[in-house]
């Protein structure tokens, strides 16, 4: 038999979120548990092949100059996800139910059955483009060498940024990602940065990819977290 010691060792297993680098997520801004910042914008697209030679160039000139503005690296994320229809369908239903004329209700029903059956046998996929802005303090060259080292030397696992630390940093993060939204909306792009029920939902859908098409999150306000 396991002695206590051990019983209340292996009843003690570190929780999932310990392996995943983010620490919290607050104002519309990821706190990486390495103290840095990262900011998500959401960016349409443009159909390029549908461009004329001139405009194609244009597009691309463009776009150069906007990565020659930028002094700091950006990741560009393209996420393909099974289109989620399930609240289109609700809001079917619900149109449905309140239809006071029959023929018109059964209209309704039969274009309801058509687009779920589609939806399956087509395996639709949508796809969403995403910017990752991140600030570092160790690299913002506006700072000292040791302003910055000594923002950065304390524990990932006991990190908690002070308000006053955080609204500073996020305050450059915030230029960042203004500088990074007017490049892009020089292109032609239409760009939109995630709040913080938008980031919660987008790391909630990667990191659970199936439970998140059956089982939407919902309203953040009204969700019981426990904290490990």
């Amino acid at each position: 038999m396991k002695s206590k010691k051990a019983q209340q060792k292996n009843s003690k297993q570190p929780a999932t979120q310990l392996h995943l680098p983010i620490a919290e997520i607050k104002d519309g801004v990821v706190i990486l548990k390495d103290g840095t910042l990262r900011a998500v914008m959401l960016a349409s697209s443009i159909n390029f092949a549908l461009k004329s030679e001139d405009e194609q160039n244009a597009i691309i000139s463009s776009y150069v100059g906007f990565l020659n503005s930028i002094d700091f690296p950006i990741q560009i994320v393209v996420q393909s996800r099974r289109l989620q229809i399930k609240p289109y369908v609700e809001h079917l239903i619900d149109i449905e139910q309140k239809q006071t004329n029959e023929l018109l209700r059964v209209q309704i029903a039969d274009y309801r059955a058509f687009i779920e059956e589609l939806v399956d046998i087509g395996k639709i996929m949508t796809k969403r483009y995403y910017v990752v802005v991140p600030y570092d303090p160790i690299s913002n060259k506006q700072k000292s060498f040791w302003s910055r080292f000594k923002e950065v030397i304390k524990p990932a696992f006991t990190l908690r940024l002070k308000e006053e630390r955080f609204q500073q940093r996020k305050g450059d993060l915030d230029l960042r990602v203004r500088h990074v939204s007017s490049g892009l909306s020089g292109i032609g792009l239409e760009v939109a940065q995630l709040d913080t029920q938008a980031l919660i939902e987008l790391y909630y859908g990667t990191y659970n990819p199936d439970i998140s098409f059956a089982e939407q999150l919902g309203d953040i306000q009204k969700q019981q977290i426990e904290y490990t």
